[in-house]
């Protein structure tokens, strides 16, 4: 018996997000009317004056869960041109699942490389190249409210590093972002004067090839380990994202 635990958030025009979904659909009535204009027919040669429903879509590469391509953060990784989404190697998508727990971290908090490694000890897990680390925040439970923006702790560069010197390729998390909102991280540079604290786990990527997953759901389902995970992205030609519907999957 198998059992899978979605772990995407719906892709809805209603969600707070800054590139919003765009859907346009007919339904059946509107169908058959289409049909009868394409095979030069009348409606009532349709069962019923019915036939199909239909629709598209307008997203943007990272609206709803998806999986950020190499190419996103920079234009090389590792000394390389930075992969597209449809270049990711797919065995990436696929491994043993770990849930890394900070969703008592508050909005802001940067992540350390010592608050993973406290909770790798505290799930007493060590882990091993191939694994998919997942970040639990919570924040999946505002994606109707304008909070999504900032009700999230974020991965930090060290932390980010640290699961990259590991062998994770794709690690992912339950929020808008991978870093701290984006708010903190412009109110940092201003005390600071360092650049580098804006988009700072993202920016990893310059140096370790990998992929993380945004918008993730239901982490609080999951226990620490056991579980596999499948996150396979849409294959968009040259894409930054693509989108995709992550699972955990229990034998």
């Amino acid at each position: 018996m198998v059992r899978i635990v979605d772990l995407a958030v719906p892709t809805d025009p209603q969600a707070c997000e800054p590139e919003k979904a765009e859907f346009m659909r007919t339904y059946h009535r509107e169908g058959a009317e289409q049909a009868s204009r394409f095979f030069n027919l009348n409606v009532d040669d349709f069962l019923d004056g019915l036939l199909w429903a239909n629709g598209s879509v307008n997203l943007g590469e990272h609206t709803g869960t998806h999986l950020d391509a190499p190419i996103h953060y920079a234009p090389t990784a590792e000394g390389k041109p930075a992969k597209s989404i449809d270049e990711i190697p797919l065995e990436w998508c696929y491994g043993d699942g770990v849930v890394l727990d900070f969703h008592e971290k508050q909005p802001g908090y940067s992540i350390t490389e010592d608050d993973v490694k406290k909770e790798l000890e505290r799930i007493n897990y060590s882990l091993k190249p191939g694994d998919i680390v997942l970040i639990r925040t919570d924040a999946d439970k505002y994606l109707y409210d304008e909070k999504y923006f900032s009700i999230h702790p974020g991965m930090s560069a060290a932390a980010t590093r640290y699961l990259c010197s590991q062998g994770i390729k794709v690690m992912g998390i339950d929020a808008w972002g991978w870093d701290v909102p984006f708010h903190k991280a412009v109110e940092k540079y201003r005390e600071t004067g360092d650049k580098s604290v804006i988009w700072e786990g993202h920016l990893v990527g310059k140096e370790y090839e990998y992929c993380h997953i945004e918008k993730l759901a239901n982490l609080k389902e999951l226990p620490p380990y056991g579980f596999k995970v499948a996150a396979f992205p849409v294959k968009l030609k040259g894409g930054t994202a693509g989108w995709c519907r992550p699972v955990a999957i229990f034998e």
